[in-house]
C-alpha cells in the first residue's frame, strides 16, 4: 500500500489550493481514503473522507463547505479541493486510508488508526 500526497504550498487568506493523494496497492472502492491535518501543537483531526463505489463523503466541521472531497477512479487519484482559505487551515495534511472500511466507521473514531499514511503535505495561509 502507497500514498503519495501532494499540492501543499503557502496561499493568502482566502485563496485555494487542491491537494492530492496518489493510492496503490488496495481497492479503492472498498477503503476509506481520508485527508488528515495536524496544525503545530495540536492532535490530528479529521479533514475529509471518501468511500464505497458510490464515493460517499466526510467532512469536519471546520472545513464543511468551504473543503470538497473527490477520487478519480482510474487514475487512482483521491483530492481536496481547498477554498476560502483561513489562517487556522495551515498544517500538515495527511492522506490516509483503512482498507477494507468506510468512512462511516472511521470518522467516528480518531484518525490515528487508519492503517497506511503517506507523508505529509505542508499548507501555509499566511497573508
Amino acid at each position: 500500500v502507497q500514498l503519495q500526497a501532494s499540492g501543499g504550498g503557502s496561499v493568502q487568506p482566502g485563496g485555494s489550493l487542491r491537494l492530492s493523494c496518489a493510492t496503490s496497492g488496495f481497492d479503492l472502492y472498498h477503503s476509506a481514503v481520508g485527508w488528515i491535518r495536524q496544525a503545530p501543537g495540536k492532535e490530528r483531526e479529521w479533514v475529509s473522507c471518501i468511500s464505497g463505489s458510490e464515493g460517499s463523503t466526510y467532512y469536519g466541521p471546520s472545513v464543511k463547505g468551504r473543503f470538497t472531497i473527490s477520487r478519480e477512479n482510474a487514475k487512482r487519484m483521491v483530492y481536496l479541493q481547498m477554498n476560502s482559505l483561513k489562517p487556522e487551515d495551515t498544517a500538515t495534511y495527511y492522506c490516509a486510508v483503512e482498507t477494507p472500511s468506510a468512512c462511516r466507521a472511521v470518522t467516528a473514531r480518531s484518525p490515528y488508526g487508519m492503517d497506511y499514511w503517506g507523508r505529509g503535505t505542508l499548507v501555509t495561509v499566511s497573508s
